[in-house]
């Protein structure tokens, strides 16, 4: 997967690649997906939610541009395999789920494999205030703009990373750097066309 999907494309940060070498994908994907686990798409993992394809996943992570020990918001837990990435390089792992069933699971999965990710449930398009502010945001579902609040829960330098657009269509990921105050707060970047399931939730999109 690293060395066909990532490498020869556009993945050069070697912690995103190492990190995806080493975490076991097949074990964040149901038993009847497994014999596709490594496949460059996104899969189903039940309650109407997917993990994302490989390739969007590094690219994501790397467009973070984290450092060592960086504090990170994950949002949008999902089976859990996006925070062990990030465990996986280091990072301190907040992640946030809405499902009750899908963030219990991604507990125990992160707990099985060695990964210390603090997996909480609620409203992730709220963020996590208890463990704010963050080096980093990360956001897996697709919101009509970026939200105030996981804006506000970032250091200033740090950086979000997440879909903006429709709820199914005509989406873009988005980096956003958090300036100071006299610099505009601000330095939002289009990076890529994706398509991601919606960010429900009071900043969000409703039910």
């Amino acid at each position: 997967m690293v060395d066909e999907q990532l490498a020869t494309r556009d993945i050069t940060d070697h912690r995103v690649l190492s990190a995806m070498a080493t975490v076991p994908r097949h074990r964040f994907v149901p038993a009847p997906a497994r014999a596709d686990a490594y496949e460059d798409r996104p899969l189903p993992i039940g309650s109407g939610q997917t993990i994302s394809q490989p390739y969007i996943v590094a690219f994501t992570l790397q467009a973070l541009d984290l450092r060592p020990g960086a504090t990170v918001l994950d949002v949008g837990t999902g089976s859990g395999y996006q925070a062990a990435v990030l465990a996986e390089m280091g990072a301190t792992v907040t992640s946030v789920e809405r499902v009750p069933s899908l963030a219990s699971g991604a507990r125990k999965r992160l707990a099985e494999l060695g990964y210390s990710v603090d997996v909480v449930e609620g409203d992730g398009s709220m963020g996590w205030p208890t463990g704010a502010p963050y080096d980093a945001i990360v956001v897996a579902a697709s919101g009509p703009s970026v939200p105030d609040d996981l804006l506000a829960q970032l250091r200033v330098g740090g950086r979000l990373v997440m879909p903006v657009g429709g709820r199914h269509h005509g989406q873009e990921l988005v980096r956003t750097t958090r300036t100071p105050e006299e610099a505009g707060q601000e330095v939002r970047e289009p990076l890529l066309p994706v398509s991601f399931v919606p960010l429900l939730g009071e900043a969000g999109w409703s039910r």
